[in-house]
């Protein structure tokens, strides 16, 4: 069975923990060194116990530790200074011990930039963010995943509101830059079905978005215009930037304050939030 941990999530820093049958995999190494390894820690992990480091692509929120992980196999999209690195590219699959990984070419202003789906021949994972929208061709493989982890990272509205100049809001908004809550809505519309378990809605915006209007969004778009039946357990969450969210065989659970909501028997229910550490 896989179990994940999301560390982070945001402009601030990225990171997501995969753990699979031993199998240990980190995606993104963004924030602070200090926040990082405590994470791991959290998720009785060390770097010396990942088996590879995947790179989605080469802004500093993603990368910005990763001199920290340079004695362990990192993939990369994109070469990076002083750092040996496996060469990503889309749609090659490539595999780690009992994990598979499928390279997803994203639309950012990086270059290369990728999202992963990642395979243990029972599960399915799809791990999607910094994208100014989610290419069609790819909706048939990552549609039923298990687990969904999608950009939901503006209120069109509020972006256009903030005291942001106009290039940034255009990059932001544009093809280029982040995916916005209602196209993320209509992303999860298309690719969810019944054996979805799990979607967390990441990246998200502390200034030109909040938590829980990209819940409301995404978790309106698929009541109401959904066609197919849910997973009666399905969970969807809005991540925090520094807010981890576990799910794992003794625990299921995210910090206080994350944003969580059960949707199943065409019905939604918000539920508490424990803490975790």
């Amino acid at each position: 069975m896989m179990n994940f941990a999301l560390l982070a999530s945001g402009s601030k820093g990225n990171s997501f923990l995969i753990e699979d049958e031993g199998t240990k995999v980190l995606i993104d190494c963004g924030s602070t060194k200090k926040y990082l390894m405590n994470a791991l820690h959290a998720c009785d992990t060390n770097v010396e116990d990942l088996d590879a480091l995947l790179i989605t692509h080469d802004h500093a929120d993603h990368v910005s530790q990763i001199k920290h992980f340079k004695d362990i196999d990192i993939y990369s999209p994109v070469e990076i200074n002083d750092i040996d690195t496996f060469r990503v590219r889309a749609l090659q699959k490539f595999t780690i011990n009992n994990l598979v990984f499928t390279p997803l070419a994203l639309s950012h202003d990086a270059l290369n930039t990728m999202g992963y789906i990642v395979e243990d021949g029972i599960e399915k994972l799809v791990y999607v963010t910094d994208t100014g929208y989610v290419n069609q061709k790819y909706y048939p493989m990552m549609k039923g995943a298990d687990y969904i982890v999608l950009e939901s990272n503006h209120d069109v509205d509020i972006l256009m509101h903030t005291s942001r100049p106009q290039f940034l809001k255009q990059r932001i908004y544009g093809d280029d830059g982040h995916l916005n809550n209602m196209d993320c809505a209509q992303v999860l519309n298309s690719i969810t079905d019944e054996n979805t378990k799990m979607i967390i809605l990441a990246h998200i915006s502390q200034e030109a978005n909040t938590r829980q209007l990209a819940l409301d969004t995404s978790c309106d778009v698929l009541l109401h215009q959904h066609t197919g039946s849910f997973n009666k357990e399905l969970v969807v969450c809005a991540a925090g930037q520094f807010e981890m969210i576990i799910k794992g065989d003794k625990h299921e659970k995210t910090d206080t304050g994350t944003v969580k909501r059960f949707i199943g028997m065409e019905s939604t229910v918000d539920v508490s939030i424990e803490q975790t550490v």
